[in-house]
């Protein structure tokens, strides 16, 4: 994850849009800093992939603004699919083309000249780990090369915006943290993700920030650190050298040592923040009690999902027809 700089790659301001009667997105503000990770998740149905078709000019909205790349989607829909690349939960390779064919047909698309839509696929075939494999048709690659290869149709146009909705479904755990590499490097390149996932672990090791979305709204939005502080359940375990630390610690503190927890370690709830774990460990300097070790715990991402929603983890809940 990278620190994020101070110019806007999109800008959303009370996005709406309804399918008849059923409101999906119901007055959205977003702002996506250059070269970040943003993701935004939500159980199905929330309106995650209707959010990308709005940002992608795929549709349009029925109220409010939404600025990709400086560029408005609506009066400049050209500027802005220009300045972006788009990778869906299926993929669009062909499967009859070579990876090959399949990359010179978007430099095609492109209007790139044949010299620099070689030089492209070469490249892009190369840091997709996909060289040996450039003049096999694409039928005959696994599911992990397939979303490689449909990623590098994606960036054949030198996007500085790539939308990716839920770009590891149903790859397995090797191919998956392929594509998170992948997706660390585009940003090392100041490439700007945003990244819809059903797999919050993808979310908290990708994000720099998260946007929780349930029934049309924003509920939740900030780093993974900062959503994790929000629930209730984090503490820090403190490890004690002996059993006189432990009771003096315990005496400072007027916490208990946990029957079922580590000997000599006691757990005191805290969100795990520097301010107020100083203030901790300056208790117990002043009081000459001396700390082995400690380790922070904060609640994950599941926790907060449930907390905000009261709704299970993205990928449980039946998938809305209309409002995905």
């Amino acid at each position: 994850m990278t620190n994020p700089p101070n110019r806007t790659a999109i800008a959303v301001t009370g996005l709406r849009r309804s399918y008849g009667r059923q409101v999906v997105l119901d007055g959205i503000d977003l702002h996506v800093p250059e070269g970040t990770v943003f993701s935004l998740l939500g159980p199905n149905g929330a309106g995650k992939t209707t959010m990308v078709q709005i940002l992608s000019t795929l549709i349009r909205a029925d109220a409010g603004t939404v600025r990709v790349c400086g560029h408005d989607v609506v009066s400049d829909a050209d500027r802005v699919r220009a300045a972006i690349g788009v990778t869906g939960q299926f993929s669009a390779v062909d499967d009859f083309l070579t990876g090959q064919e399949n990359l010179q047909l978007m430099a095609d698309l492109h209007h790139l000249d044949r010299a620099e839509g070689r030089r492209r696929t070469a490249d892009l075939l190369d840091r997709f780990g996909l060289a040996e494999a450039a003049r096999r048709p694409a039928v005959a690659y696994s599911g992990g090369m397939r979303r490689r290869l449909d990623l590098a149709m994606g960036l054949i146009g030198d996007p500085r915006v790539i939308f990716l909705d839920e770009p590891t479904t149903g790859l397995d755990p090797r191919s998956r943290r392929d594509m998170w590499q992948i997706v660390r490097d585009l940003v090392g390149r100041g490439v700007t993700i945003f990244l819809t996932t059903q797999y919050l672990e993808e979310a908290d090791q990708l994000a720099d920030r998260i946007a929780l979305l349930d029934r049309g709204r924003v509920v939740a939005e900030g780093t993974p650190a900062e959503l994790k502080r929000r629930v209730p359940g984090g503490h820090v375990q403190l490890r004690f050298a002996d059993g006189r630390a432990l009771a003096a610690a315990a005496a400072v503190l007027d916490v208990a040592p946990d029957p079922g927890g580590e000997s000599l370690a006691l757990r005191v709830p805290g969100d795990g923040g520097v301010r107020s774990l100083r203030a901790l460990l300056d208790r117990l300097d002043a009081a000459s009690v001396e700390v082995d070790g400690l380790t922070v715990h904060t609640p994950d991402l599941d926790d907060v999902f449930f907390a905000v929603t009261g709704q299970p983890t993205p990928g449980t809940t039946p998938e809305a027809v209309t409002a995905r």
